[in-house]
């Protein structure tokens, strides 16, 4: 192939260019590069760095990622205007700019309380109230989200109290959701934390108002100053620098402040003018629900808009039940609630799920009527985008002996359905002659499936289950492309049904073509007297004898076959890999063209799931 030589140096010489940032998160970073997350970090572990998918790099480190994946990078030198993510308007809002206008009047406002763990949110709130909700929490920290409402100089404000871990993120996401203003906690000690610039964003997302409670003034290391500088790099500006956010300087311990911060409350209220209508259409947000002994399905509800009472039918989601009973924030029973009022429940028929948003129907006919539109509406929508999930080479790995389970990552609405299901899905095992196969769930959790789920799954080769529950936008991305099966059901039965026949090899297989090598054709020579070769370099994976290979041309299929003959310096060889310069003969054909992209492949049987 010297006589190509020119032609091989000219290709190895084009190189693709890309434009990189000054920093860069490895996510986007992979989605630059067209390839896995996964493949980033592990290149990045090989040079010594230790990252996450969220985690910024900057140029040079990425430059030599890119290097090694064949790019040649550019500094971006124009700054690049930051795009900001577009949230759609909470449909409780939209649902109140149908109400009449004349009718509408003052509400309190709702307030939520976010920030870091262990900042004193739920401190701030004891201190609000005077009671002691800190000292009563597992570990100190706020396990659930509670409601309540306090009056400040005549004036109601109703609280909303978020946990600040960060294995609460997606309640903490309900809370900001559910508010008009936000307080986000920042210990003056400890400053900008990873959890508090995910408050932040949630905030942002729900599109309200924040002031800052900047807590723990009382301590000899309080740096106020440092911490607003920090606030001020991500973009919360204090108002006392030229900025729009309001900072105020707090002790939850010590009592300190707190008027002060009722005061920033209010005035944001009044500069909101918040509305409703205690006349209008009952409407507002789940909060909260258990199932408790006693009392059955227990809901804490948000009062956006109407007036909820006692024998009222309400329909949340899939939810519904006629109100038995009336809560208020203090335990009281209470007869009727009206707008920005929170309040406790009972008479659901099961657990709806927090977040949904409520509304009254006019009977329980009327809500089941609601409920199954709904559920076909979804069955359609689901067909028509269901994902395709598989379990790839199971049933060949049991057989050769390195397999004997089946893992599942299993993700529910509700912990009532999550128990039933796991515990259904644990006991089931299908055998053979040769092996038993069984179940092993790797991580059972409530909530939408997440980031981290699905890099579970794939460090585990798992299968992610949800159950009324889908994977996010992040999720659902990082699954296409990382090939990761998440499948969703509505019906318990159903799942259980197909992971039965999963394991009892009753699903039918399909053949699924498996990319192993991608060549260009750089040259052709003769073998033989009707017979041409392709000379060939190897730009990704390896071509194997025994393979098959399809020719594409101008981005159409132009042969599929096998291959007849793979040599490297005229000896013939069972496999060539990247890098390498190779002769490719097929079977029955011989119309290579230079140019030509030959894909290497292998036929498997695919169980589908």
């Amino acid at each position: 192939m010297s006589e190509n030589g020119e032609e091989i140096k000219q290709n190895e010489e084009e190189i693709k260019q890309i434009e990189l940032p000054a920093s860069i998160t490895v996510r986007d970073l992979a989605q630059v590069l067209d390839a896995s997350p996964i493949e980033i970090i592990k290149t990045l572990m090989a040079n010594g760095m230790m990252a996450n998918i969220n985690q910024e790099i900057d140029f040079d480190t990425a430059a030599i990622v890119s290097g090694e994946m064949g790019f040649e990078t550019i500094s971006r030198q124009v700054e690049e205007e930051e795009e900001q993510e577009i949230v759609e308007i909470p449909l409780w809002r939209k649902k109140l700019e149908e109400e009449d206008e004349e009718e509408l009047e003052l509400r309190p406002p709702v307030v939520a309380i976010l920030g870091h763990v262990d900042h004193g949110k739920t401190t701030l709130l004891d201190a609000i109230r005077n009671t002691s909700v800190a000292a009563g929490e597992a570990g100190g920290i706020t396990q659930h989200i509670g409601s309540y409402q306090i009056d400040h100089e005549g004036r109601s404000i109703t609280f909303l109290d978020t946990p600040g871990h960060a294995a609460f993120t997606a309640m903490r996401a309900r809370g900001a959701q559910g508010a008009d203003i936000v307080i986000l906690v920042v210990a003056a000690d400890d400053g900008v934390m990873p959890q508090t610039e995910e408050a932040i964003a949630h905030t942002r997302a729900a599109q309200v108002s924040m002031v800052v409670a900047l807590n723990k003034m009382d301590r000899d290391n309080a740096a106020p100053d440092q911490v607003k500088q920090q606030l001020s790099d991500i973009g919360i500006v204090p108002d006392d620098w030229e900025g729009d956010t309001i900072i105020v300087p707090i002790s939850a311990i010590e009592k300190t402040g707190l008027d002060d911060l009722m005061e920033a409350i209010l005035l944001i209220a009044d500069d909101l003018e918040i509305y409703a209508n205690p006349q209008g259409d009952v409407f507002g947000t789940v909060i909260e629900a258990e199932l408790t002994k006693g009392r059955g399905a227990m809901a804490t509800l948000l009062i956006q808009n109407g007036t909820l009472k006692v024998g009222d039918t309400v329909l949340a989601g899939a939810s519904y039940g006629r109100i038995k009973a009336m809560f208020d924030y203090n335990g009281n029973k209470i007869s009727e609630a009206g707008p920005s009022v929170p309040v406790s429940v009972m008479g659901f028929g099961d657990v709806p799920i927090a977040g949904e948003l409520f509304n009254l129907v006019k009977n329980e006919k009327a809500a089941r009527e609601q409920v199954n539109q709904r559920q076909v509406r979804v069955e359609k929508q689901e067909e028509e985008l269901d994902p395709v999930a598989n379990l790839e080479q199971l049933f060949e790995r049991v057989q050769a002996g390195e397999e004997d389970e089946l893992r599942l990552i299993i993700k529910a609405d509700v912990q009532g359905s999550l128990e039933p299901i796991v515990s259904s899905v644990q006991s089931l095992k299908s055998g053979g002659e040769q092996q038993e196969i069984g179940v092993k769930v790797i991580h059972a959790g409530i909530g939408n499936v997440g980031e981290n789920d699905v890099m579970l799954a794939s460090a585990t080769d798992a299968i992610i289950l949800g159950f009324n529950v889908g994977p996010d936008n992040a999720a659902k991305r990082l699954a296409d492309s990382e090939g990761i099966s998440i499948r969703k059901y509505k019906i318990i039965y159903h799942l259980i049904e197909d992971i039965e026949k999963a394991l009892k090899g009753m699903l039918e297989p399909i053949e699924k073509k498996i990319l192993v090598g991608k060549a260009e054709v750089l040259a052709i020579f003769p073998s033989g007297r009707h017979n041409n070769v392709a000379g060939c370099r190897i730009d990704k994976g390896e071509f194997h004898r025994n393979g098959k290979v399809r020719v594409i041309r101008d981005g159409k299929v132009a042969f599929e076959g096998d291959i007849a003959s793979l040599k490297r310096h005229k000896e013939d060889v069972s496999e060539v890999r990247t890098g390498f310069e190779c002769g490719v003969g097929l079977k029955g054909y011989s119309d290579f063209e230079e140019g030509d992209i030959l894909e290497s492949y292998v036929i498997e049987l695919v169980s589908e799931f």
